[in-house]
Formats: C-alpha cells, sequence, structure tokens
C-alpha cells in the first residue's frame, strides 16, 4: 500500500469536530453467535453518522484562500450534515445540492447545521451534475462523498480505533459499502498493521456496486439501485476505493431487506438505539458469516456506520424483521371448502403460534389461505410446509416471496371475475406529488386499472402493485410504456402468491 495512507490516517484532522467512538459489546448477539461481537458506534457521532469524519478532514486539509471561498457537496443524507457541520466548525460557507425528492426532514437538518440547501433535480446523479456546474461557477471546492484521498483518510481513523481499543485478536471487521470510502480507509489502515485481520465488505443485495466491480475486475455501474439501505445507494464505486478494495479486501457479503431490518432490531434490543438500514449492513454481515463459517470463539467488530433513521419507516422495519430473524414464516395452503377442514387444519397447526390469517371464500371447491406461524429457524418452516402437505393440504412457502410480504398479506381474496387480460406489476414510484398523474398520463386510455394497491413506508419512494388489463394484441404498447415510464418496475405475472389469491 502507499505509505501515505498510513501517514494520511496517522495525521487526520477529524476530532475537532468528530469523537472517538465507543467500541460495545452486544451482549444478547454475541450469546446468539457464540462469538464475541463488538460494535464500533460511529451512529453516535454529533451527525449520527462517520461522515463527518472524511469531510471535515478534506476541508481543514485545503489552503486558507481556497477554504474561504467555500465548499459545495452533492448528497442526500449523512455526507450533507458532515459537510454543513464542518463548514460551521471552521467558518466558511458551504453549498449543498439535494435532490428534490429528499425528505423535509434531511433538509431541516442540513440547514440547521449552516448548510445553504439548493433542490436539484430527482435523483442524486442530477444534483451531483448540477454541485459540479455551481462548483465551477462560484469557484468553489466541492467535497466528494467517498472517493477522495483525505475523505478516505478521515473515515480511515476508525481503523486506527478499533486496533487502539481491542488488543486482542480481531478475526473480521465488517463495513458497510456504499461508494466504498469509509471500506477503504478501514483497511488501509488495518492492513497495513494487522494484516492477519480479515476485512469483510457488506452490501444490499440490490445495490452491489463494488460487488460487481471486484469481480468483473473493473468498475461496473449499475442500472439501478435498491432504495431500502439509501446510505449505499451508489450506482458506481470511486476510482481510488475501487482500487484499494480491490488490494485489501478479503470478502463482499450481500445480505437483503430482511436481514437488514433482524439487524436493526438486533441492535436496538442490545443498545436501545435504533440504527439506519445503512448503518445495520455491518451487523447483518455479521451474522450471516458466522452462519456461513460456522466459527465460535472469535471477536467480530461491526461499524454501526449511522442513525439516520427516517421515523415513519419504522413501521416497515419492525414488520420486516420477523421474517430476517427467521421467526415468522408465510404459508399459502389450500384446504377443502366444506365444514369441518377450517378445523382440521387449526389442528395440523397445534402448538405453533399464528402470526397472521387471511382468507375469504372464493371458490366452490377450494379455499385458499394465507398464514403466518411463528418459527425458530427456516428449516422450521420447511418442516411446517411437509406437516401441511402430509396432511392432504397443498402448501407455498411464501416467505421469501416479496410480492406476497409487501401487499398480499394485506389484500387477501381478491379475485375478480371482471378481470380480463389482466396484468400485474410491482412498480417503485418516487414519493413526490406528481408521480401517479405521471403513471397514468403515460397509460394508453383504451387500458383499465383492474387492481392497486399502495402503501406508504416512510421512505423515498412507494411501493405500488397495479392489475392493467391491457388487450393481447397491444402488449408492444404495453412494454414502450414501461420503458418510457421510467420507474422501476417487476413482472409478477407468473407469481404463485398472485395465481392463488388474485388472478
Amino acid at each position: 500500500m502507499p505509505s501515505d495512507y498510513l501517514e494520511r490516517i496517522l495525521t487526520a484532522r477529524v476530532y475537532d469536530v468528530a469523537q472517538e467512538s465507543p467500541l460495545e459489546l452486544a451482549p444478547n448477539l454475541s450469546r446468539r453467535l457464540n462469538n464475541r461481537l463488538l460494535l464500533k458506534r460511529e451512529d453516535m457521532q454529533s451527525v449520527f453518522s462517520f461522515k463527518l469524519r472524511g469531510a471535515y478532514n478534506k476541508m481543514a486539509q485545503l489552503p486558507p484562500d481556497l477554504l474561504k471561498q467555500g465548499v459545495i457537496a452533492a448528497s442526500a443524507g449523512n455526507h450533507a450534515q458532515g459537510v454543513a457541520l464542518a463548514a460551521k466548525q471552521l467558518g466558511t460557507r458551504a453549498i449543498i445540492v439535494m435532490p428534490v425528492t429528499t425528505p423535509q426532514v434531511k433538509v431541516d437538518a442540513v440547514a440547521a447545521r449552516g448548510g445553504e440547501v439548493v433542490l436539484y433535480g430527482d435523483t442524486y446523479d442530477d444534483a451531483y451534475a448540477y454541485a459540479r456546474q455551481l462548483e465551477a461557477e462560484k469557484g468553489l471546492t466541492f467535497v466528494h462523498p467517498f472517493d477522495d484521498p483525505d475523505v478516505i483518510a478521515g473515515q480511515g481513523t476508525i481503523g486506527m480505533e478499533i486496533l487502539r481499543q481491542c488488543q486482542q485478536p480481531i478475526h473480521a471487521v465488517f463495513v458497510a459499502i456504499g461508494g466504498g470510502g469509509l471500506i477503504s480507509g478501514i483497511a488501509a489502515y488495518i492492513k497495513r498493521l494487522r494484516p492477519e485481520i480479515k476485512v469483510i465488505g457488506v452490501e444490499p443485495v440490490d445495490s452491489d456496486a463494488m460487488y460487481q466491480s471486484l469481480k468483473a475486475g473493473k468498475r461496473v455501474r449499475l442500472s439501478q439501485v435498491g432504495l431500502f439501505a439509501d446510505g449505499v445507494a451508489v450506482r458506481q464505486v470511486g476510482e481510488e476505493t475501487f482500487r484499494l478494495c480491490q488490494q485489501y479486501l478479503d470478502d463482499i457479503i450481500l445480505v437483503d431487506t430482511d436481514a437488514i431490518c433482524a439487524a436493526i432490531k438486533d441492535v436496538f434490543e442490545d443498545t436501545r438505539s435504533i440504527l439506519e438500514p445503512a448503518g445495520a449492513l455491518a451487523i447483518a454481515a455479521a451474522k450471516a458469516y458466522v452462519e456461513r463459517e460456522q466459527i465460535t470463539g472469535q471477536t467480530l467488530v461491526a461499524v454501526a456506520c449511522g442513525a439516520n433513521m427516517n421515523f415513519d419507516r419504522l413501521r416497515f422495519v419492525a414488520e420486516r424483521a420477523e421474517i430476517g430473524e427467521q421467526r415468522e414464516a408465510l404459508f399459502a395452503v389450500t384446504i377443502p371448502e366444506r365444514p369441518g377442514s377450517l378445523r382440521q387444519f387449526c389442528q395440523v397447526i397445534g402448538n405453533h403460534n399464528l402470526t397472521e390469517f387471511n382468507y375469504r371464500i372464493a371458490h366452490e371447491r377450494d379455499a385458499q389461505i394465507f398464514v403466518g406461524i411463528q418459527i425458530q429457524n427456516r428449516a422450521d418452516a420447511d418442516e411446517i410446509a411437509k406437516t401441511f402437505e402430509a396432511n392432504g393440504f397443498p402448501t407455498i412457502n411464501l416467505t421469501d416471496n416479496e410480492l406476497a410480504k409487501l401487499h398480499l398479506r394485506h389484500m387477501v381474496g381478491g379475485r375478480s371475475p371482471l378481470a380480463h387480460n389482466e396484468l400485474l406489476y410491482r412498480f417503485e414510484f418516487p414519493e413526490r406529488p406528481g408521480a401517479l398523474i405521471k403513471f397514468l398520463d403515460c397509460m394508453s386510455p383504451n387500458w383499465n386499472i383492474s387492481l392497486f394497491h399502495y402503501r406508504n413506508h416512510g421512505a423515498d419512494y412507494g411501493r405500488v402493485l397495479v392489475g392493467m388489463q391491457v388487450p393481447p394484441n397491444e402488449m408492444t404498447e404495453w412494454q414502450a410504456f414501461l420503458d418510457t415510464l421510467g420507474y422501476q418496475y417487476w413482472d409478477e405475472n407468473q407469481n404463485p402468491a398472485y395465481k392463488l389469491f388474485l388472478a
């Protein structure tokens, strides 16, 4: 590694604004995992994330004349708050360009720290491009959220603190990856001084830009990214961060939404603190790694990197945590539509606790039941399904079915004899005025909406389920509609849950 990264980290100026965050034992999780899990509590920084370290170090290293002119950044979240706080501390001007879709709570947080907020564009890419334009026009210095050596070095002070705070052997350190600045800095320091420690990155399965890039041997730009863990929703990692990750990472673990929600709950039970989804990634990865490697008695460190959680999201997190913890299973069960069959089915359930039970008469011969059952682990769910089948009840395990978990559990029993030529699609709408109007304006007036289901999860986007009656000879027009709409979508027409309960 270039020796200058060690020097940069050792001489980084972060402690004017950052604290040396605690490295705390997670007692409940440690017992469950049969390993010693330590949480690096970056969620306890004044801006509730690690981002102020890199932002301040970058700005503190600027020549006085450039610092006096001011800085600019593009961000919809934690980086924006870090830059604003750093500018206030250093007595300079900070302009933060944020997408117009940014939740008001984040806009207010940046403004409260002295940042001048400029709302522009629908996406981060739009805001980034406009920020670079303003940079040139106003003679400001751009503070990159991750792809800058001084930013990387500022984040690397976390690795320095971990090694100072834990003198005993560490098996692995788990770090979330967005653009790669955090893990690059931590890995550059740890691998120089303690190369035997594994540095393991973690990304959501639907925002895996670094994983894809390392696999391809070059930076890959994702066409779309998932928005649940918005703090790491980056389409393309940085050039310098990619180089460092190529050199130092031992592994990358991908985790899904349910695992992230379970990790948020795990940390809450140990600390009574609520991490944001990106902030809980490392904990989810540590759990997955222990299960995969079957290790015991080791010391593991997970960086809890942020806690800027939108309160309205807690409803969704609580709902999905049970599945993520493998404590709830969902099933579609077919029973005969005759007296006594429901009682017989409940007898087969036995002592298992029901978490959900949905039923509506729909057919003279068979009844479809949507049922949630409390379980101990995923193997338990498979055994329950086999028991149902053995007792003459055809069963489909829907525990990993996104359509079932998001929508069907709230609207079972929606068959209609009138829904001819129905197509079923899931969409993610931007959570802003006009999103639905745009959808309606783009569709053909010849098509009829036969089903529409929407739930607000407190995110920057809304999950929508739509049934549309489209004549078979207009499928080319339908595909053109999907292509030009610009919203992320999923074709659910072959989904078994749809066929059982709605089709």
